[in-house]
């Protein structure tokens, strides 16, 4: 399973991250912060790799609307190598949410685009936008998120598409990712808290113990 951390221009974290063969996810607000130049490099200058998300998380921490701008701006400075890009949504905005993520889908030209899932989306709303080059990106919030991993997990792999869960940030909740047959997640605890990074990276090596049919709980 891929991990991706939030970009940091700490140097000794990124040592380690690069060390660990972990992966960037930028963000309009983090490429604002590093001018939106070298934003996707290691210290020793060679390229990380890196996705690329909308900022709609960091908008609703700070009580502001989705900026598109914002989003359009980072799209056209590093869209192109990310591996891969959220289109827009509302945090928490069920099916509204999915309405805005429709309407960019056709003005995103990325060879994989994820579809962000919210509280009271299920695969029945999402089914009809998905096609090749696109997956699914788990947000909502953390007791929707929980509740409905393994949901998303079979979803992802009847449709076989590309399965990402956001805001993964401790090991009980990276067994669950694999569990439920996630290829990616991300977080912030290796950026907040970089004497976590080999901790949680070793969670990635333990196979879990239950069938990828029938994901672990949280229990």
């Amino acid at each position: 399973m891929i991990m991706y951390a939030s970009s940091t221009g700490t140097r000794s974290t990124l040592d380690a991250l690069q060390a660990r063969r972990w992966r960037l996810l930028m963000s309009p607000d983090t490429l604002r912060r590093s001018k939106g130049k070298r934003a996707q490099r290691w210290t020793d200058g060679t390229a990380a790799p890196y996705a690329l998300d909308n900022g709609a998380w960091g908008c609703h921490q700070q009580g502001r609307p989705f900026d598109s701008d914002a989003f359009l701006w980072a799209f056209d400075r590093i869209g192109k190598n990310a591996e891969w890009v959220v289109a827009p949504d509302i945090v928490g905005g069920g099916l509204s949410s999915l309405g805005l993520t429709s309407r960019w889908l056709e003005r995103l030209s990325h060879p994989l685009v994820l579809i962000a899932v919210q509280d009271g989306m299920t695969p029945k709303d999402v089914a009809p936008l998905m096609k090749p080059g696109r997956g699914i990106f788990l947000g909502g919030s953390t007791e929707w998120k929980l509740k409905t991993i393994a949901q998303w997990g079979n979803f992802a792999r009847q449709v076989g598409c590309y399965y990402h869960i956001a805001r993964v940030n401790t090991v009980r909740r990276i067994k669950m990712a694999q569990c439920a047959g996630a290829q990616s997640v991300d977080g912030t605890s290796a950026i907040q808290f970089p004497s976590t990074i080999t901790r949680l990276q070793a969670a990635t090596t333990q196979q879990c113990l239950f069938s990828r049919k029938n994901p672990c709980n949280e229990s």
